[in-house]
């Protein structure tokens, strides 16, 4: 899950590995079928299988690594946001311009948190996301 940050916006990418959902039992299977298969007179070096080994551990590690990555990124928009509700805040719209006002909401969605903020005129702006924020305000 692609998180925004405030003032910038994180790649929506997702690397190969993320995509990957290759597990120990994927891989045994694939190994036993290597082993099933492979040449009686050329059988699969000791040393191959503990390259292979080396790298399914290391794969499984990466993967293990990115989705507590991503939690954490979460987890610190999710703060962000919270940080954010009843201060003033300089939004950026798509039209170009910018709005001021308030935070009074805040939503929270698969794609992180989407705020609200509430105008000096009274109007609310929805589905405001962290990139979209320029400038928090000291004075409210």
């Amino acid at each position: 899950m692609a998180v925004e940050a405030i003032g910038n916006e994180l790649s929506s990418t997702t690397s190969e590995l993320a995509q990957s959902r290759l597990g120990q039992e994927d891989f045994i299977k694939l190994f036993l079928t290597e082993l099933t298969f492979q040449d009686p007179l050329e059988p699969i070096n000791n040393r191959e299988f503990l390259a292979q080994m080396a790298q399914f551990a290391n794969l499984e590690q990466t993967r293990v690594t990115n989705e507590n990555t991503n939690n954490l990124v979460s987890m610190n928009a999710t703060s962000q946001s919270l940080g954010l509700l009843g201060r003033e805040v300089e939004v950026s719209i798509t039209t170009g311009g910018t709005v001021i006002g308030s935070v009074s909401a805040i939503a929270f969605s698969s794609t992180g948190p989407v705020l609200s903020v509430k105008r000096t005129d009274g109007s609310v702006l929805t589905d405001v996301r962290l990139s979209q924020i320029k400038l928090v305000r000291q004075g409210a």
